[in-house]
């Protein structure tokens, strides 16, 4: 069935509102391949891309104006948090090409058992391209790269795959806009979330499934080898993505054969067998591409097995209220602080919108023979359900599958990349259909219709576009452009960092454990010279510190400032000894810093009277950081009383002239508490004053 969507008869083809030019007639099919076909047409078409392509890349220019302002090879938004691990993922694939290591597997962090790339989000399909720039100018420049390039890639294939579905060039370009730069996205490049912000291959395989399921004018093999190839590719970018791509498509499928056994119900087994084909071929590219990097993923050296990130309540779905109120679950300032973001923060990632709502409510009465968006619209409507959080007392359709194993690794707030994707083929099939809307004709002078038919056309396009928009704009603007900073290397990491011999493997304050991931940049600056204990991501965290899991709690208390810290008591300084000793340590430096947020970590001065108990010696002072080197050879750790550290940190505060004060504090106190009988004084209240 073909509905009229053009001008008067004769202007223009017919669309089918299912998905694409309905049936012609042979001479109107012939005109119109010859009009696709021509050289002006592909003319036209690439340099509509060019346009599109360049719009995108000013918006997103905008959107990171401080950093191309300033020193893009030294600014990001932060230099610590997930912004300091994925400055890590963008420098391994140029060191592991560079020096022929395994691209998957790294014990650069979490010596000696090392680091699972494919377990977690890697992003290989973005630092592998851009690795040149990574030789060429550092990983803080490739984070940028991939900052400001992933939201103009993905509104790009969301284009290309609108232009498929409308006629209106602006339209298809609205609708890209909204998706490469809509608060999923950008909420995703505040944080540097990469395998969530770069979403260009979605599109892709919408198309491939849109010509493989319901086109069916290419050859299906081909179709399917295209789809397959942009299924590793996502594998690539962001497995969970992947998942919740793959379980979407399952979704989009039932609603297709639900509706062909409905309405096309004769047609339904020939369009299953023209598909097959595509489907086999996609399968088995995808399996013959994918079996080792999933196995490797699932099940080899340093994998994630259970739950990836247990009891972290910070991570989960939106509620309702999240989808129309901008400022519901905007992030709180110390979550965005450990996160790397310390601009104002940007609106819930859900935010849709009342006008955007009921613009699109609107267009499926006007318009409800359309069956793209009554199609899209439930898929939209069924993705954003999944993204709801499980609340106390409130069931969410989620439950369904989060006791199913790798699906409950889900986190279902990001089911709204789907979402979001359905939104903007909706807003772009409206705006289309408003451009070329019609009026009955009406008697009265010559050219009078076309007049009012023109003007009503401007008036329903900017009604919709602006009832749509201006609330996500208003929204989002007062939060760009991002803020940025330099990044903060310690001047220890700066000067001795790129001269550390090879092989050895060092402990940084504040240790880069999951949340404080400052190290993992210093690191990664530096070229991966050295080995560390610790490390980012999910593995992280203490349930994954195995035997080592009293030694991390401790320096985790050291590290984050949220906790009273270690007394140094036996027992501590044991278990920081025994993890210390199974990391294989060979050198520990804490930077000397002024001005950290308390939650970032407890004072310097502190940390290293701590580390001076747990070593059992003091450190060399070497470029404004206390350093121990031959770990392995310290000797037995100071045995110190609760007061010690405290009473120590309080004079190195008077003493801040003096850097070796604290550590020589705490060793003073320990040969006096050694020293006095069994019932005596520790000596703390009176610690010895080294020379500055």
């Amino acid at each position: 069935m073909t509905v009229e969507v053009g001008g008067p008869a004769g202007a223009g083809p017919e669309i089918d509102p299912e998905f694409g030019p309905g049936d012609l007639g042979p001479p109107a099919r012939a005109l119109h391949r010859r009009r696709n076909n021509g050289p002006a047409r592909r003319r036209a078409v690439v340099g509509s891309f060019v346009c599109a392509a360049g719009g995108y890349l000013l918006v997103s220019i905008v959107l990171w104006w401080h950093v191309w302002t300033t020193h893009p090879s030294t600014t990001a938004t932060c230099g610590c948090g997930d912004p300091a691990l994925f400055t890590w993922f963008l420098e391994w694939p140029a060191y592991a090409i560079d020096h022929g290591a395994n691209l998957f597997f790294s014990t650069a962090l979490f010596h000696p058992s090392g680091f699972n790339l494919l377990a977690n989000t890697s992003v290989l399909a973005i630092g592998v391209p851009l690795a040149p720039i990574t030789w060429a100018f550092g990983p803080i420049a490739t984070l940028n790269v991939a900052s400001t390039l992933v939201p103009v890639a993905t509104a790009l294939s969301a284009f290309w795959l609108l232009r498929r579905w409308v006629r209106w060039t602006p339209a298809a370009f609205v609708g890209g806009l909204l998706y490469g730069f809509s608060p999923f996205v950008l909420q995703g490049l505040a944080d540097a979330h990469l395998m969530t912000a770069a979403l260009a291959v979605l599109p892709l395989m919408l198309g491939c499934l849109d010509e493989l399921l319901i086109r069916q004018r290419r050859r299906a093999i081909p179709v399917g080898v295209a789809l397959g190839l942009l299924v590793c590719v996502e594998f690539f970018v962001s497995t969970e993505v992947l998942v919740i791509v793959a379980l979407a498509s399952v979704i989009g499928v039932v609603l297709l054969i639900v509706y062909a056994a409905i309405a096309d119900r004769a047609d339904l087994p020939a369009r299953v067998r023209r598909a097959a084909p595509g489907v086999v071929a996609a399968g088995v590219v995808t399996v013959a591409l994918l079996a080792y990097p999933a196995w490797f993923a699932l099940a080899g050296p340093a994998h994630l097995s259970g739950e990836i990130w247990p009891h972290i309540p910070v991570i989960g779905g939106y509620t309702p209220r999240s989808f129309i109120d901008p400022g519901f679950g905007a992030r709180r300032s110390i979550l965005l602080d450990i996160g790397g973001y310390l601009g104002r923060p940007l609106p819930s990632s859900s935010y849709i919108g009342w006008g955007m709502l009921a613009v699109l409510a609107a267009s499926l009465v006007i318009w409800r023979r359309d069956r793209r968006l009554w199609f899209f619209g439930a898929l939209a409507v069924v993705t954003a359900l999944l993204s709801l959080g499980e609340r106390k007392h409130q069931w969410v359709p989620w439950q369904l599958f989060d006791r199913t194993p790798v699906l409950d690794n889900v986190v279902e707030q990001r089911f709204m990349a789907v979402t979001y994707l359905a939104l903007a083929v909706m807003l772009a099939v409206v705006l289309d259909r408003a451009r070329w809307v019609t009026l009955p004709r009406r008697s009265g002078r010559a050219g009078a219709p076309a007049v009012v038919r023109s003007g009503v056309r401007v008036v329903a396009v900017l009604v919709a576009a602006g009832v749509s928009l201006v609330p996500l704009v208003q929204a989002v603007a007062p939060s760009l452009p991002y803020a940025v900073r330099p990044v903060d290397l310690p001047t220890w990491f700066a000067v001795q960092g790129p001269k550390v011999v090879p092989g050895q493997v060092l402990l940084a304050y504040p240790p880069p454990f999951s949340g404080i991931q400052s190290a993992l940049a210093w690191q990664a600056i530096n070229g991966m010279r050295y080995g560390q204990a610790g490390g980012g991501g999910p593995q992280g965290t203490p349930g994954r510190a195995g035997r080592e899991r009293p030694g991390f709690l401790v320096l985790a208390s050291v590290a984050f400032g949220f906790t009273p810290p270690p007394a140094g008591t036996r027992r501590e300084v044991a278990a920081v000894r025994q993890a210390l000793s199974a990391w294989e340590v060979t050198m520990v430096v804490i930077p000397d810093r002024s001005g950290v947020p308390s939650f970032v970590g407890h004072d310097a001065h502190y940390a290293a009277g701590f580390m001076t108990a747990v070593l059992g010696r003091g450190p060399v002072y070497q470029d404004h950081a206390w350093v121990w080197s031959d770990v392995g050879l310290a000797p037995p750790g100071l045995r110190i009383d609760a007061d010690t550290l405290s009473v120590c940190t309080a004079f190195g505060e008077r003493h801040r002239r003096s850097p070796g004060a604290v550590p020589a504090c705490v060793i003073r106190a320990a040969a006096e508490q050694k020293a006095a009988p069994a019932a005596g004084g520790t000596g703390a209240t009176t610690p010895f004053a080294p020379a500055p």
